[in-house]
């Protein structure tokens, strides 16, 4: 059984460039055999432009997950899951639609599948998922968020891969930049991302220790314009998952990645102290022991950010 159902683009929601990404998601899928790849290993995704679809492997509902459910959404039988986008292979529209493909939309299929009810993707900045979720727009959120002692005050959060940072320079590094050399550089950072909020604070103070300057820091709303900014020389390096930036270098000859670091789990975030995350927690750990997660994890080449277990609220 299938349990996506068509995203909804919330009202303002739509990024800048929109129609440049249906373009970028085109080739997303072509090269993502040869040469996208994770932060700790080579790609070994097979797939091809016409595979890349909104399909995941059939997984059986965990009746006991399922049991465990809030009454809203139980009687919804819909899970509203928040997704950032323009940002393969993590999350991007397929060719030609405003459906999201990547490996964030499939993992929320796959925990839909195993709760036994829809996934309704809404698109949202990275920036605005906490507040909705706050707010009660949303249920949960897949987007590759890093748990922290910060955000653990608002979401519980369950495990469902792990990523790592990296620093993406202009191509040959002429400036030999790696995370530990940016003290008075341009710097370009997604909007409350985890680099932004907890890699800068620790570089600066190690910069003004060593009677530097510090980062100077500049945020966009997705990674994308970051990597704009770095293609046009208007910054020194762009820090982001390492996904997103490996997969960046191989679409884009004017760039390349300087250094990865830190490794880590990323997770599903929910309401903190509701019901959900009991939920979450026992069907994404049916969700990581099934073939479907190796499937969906190959798929964007992606074989090496694969977990075993759905760990709740392990802050970094």
């Amino acid at each position: 059984m299938n349990t996506s159902i068509i995203p909804v683009q919330r009202p303002g929601s739509r990024r800048p460039g929109f129609r440049r990404v249906l373009a970028a998601a085109a080739t997303a899928a072509v090269v993502m055999a040869a040469s996208a790849c994770s932060q700790t290993g080579a790609a070994t995704s097979s797939a091809s432009a016409g595979a890349i679809t909104t399909e995941v492997p059939p997984l059986a509902v965990d009746s006991a997950a399922a049991a465990l459910l809030p009454q809203s959404v139980k009687s919804s039988k819909t899970l509203r899951v928040a997704i950032p986008t323009n940002e393969p292979p993590t999350q991007f529209y397929q060719e030609g639609t405003q459906n999201m493909v990547g490996l964030n939309p499939d993992v929320a299929r796959l925990l839909g599948q195993a709760l036994g009810v829809q996934v309704q993707i809404d698109v949202a900045n990275f920036d605005s998922i906490i507040p909705g979720i706050a707010a009660g727009r949303y249920d949960a959120t897949v987007s590759s968020m890093s748990p922290t002692a910060e955000r653990g005050k608002v979401l519980d959060f369950v495990d469902y891969a792990q990523f790592g940072s990296g620093v993406a320079v202009p191509q040959g590094n002429p400036l030999g930049l790696n995370e530990k050399s940016l003290c008075g550089k341009k710097v370009g950072f997604l909007t409350a991302s985890y680099q932004l909020r907890t890699d800068v604070p620790k570089f600066d103070e190690a910069c003004l220790a060593a009677g530097k300057e510090k980062i100077q820091s500049n945020e966009y709303q997705d990674t994308r314009q970051a990597i704009s900014a770095l293609s046009s020389g208007r910054l020194d390096a762009v820090l982001a998952d390492s996904p997103i930036l490996n997969y960046a270098a191989t679409q884009n000859p004017a760039i390349q990645i300087g250094a990865s670091y830190d490794v880590a789990e990323v997770g599903i975030g929910v309401a903190k102290g509701e019901n959900l995350v009991k939920a979450v927690a026992k069907a994404m750990q049916t969700v990581l022991r099934s073939e479907a997660y190796g499937a969906v994890l190959k798929k964007y080449g992606l074989s090496t950010s694969a977990i075993p277990d759905a760990r709740v609220n392990f802050f970094q």
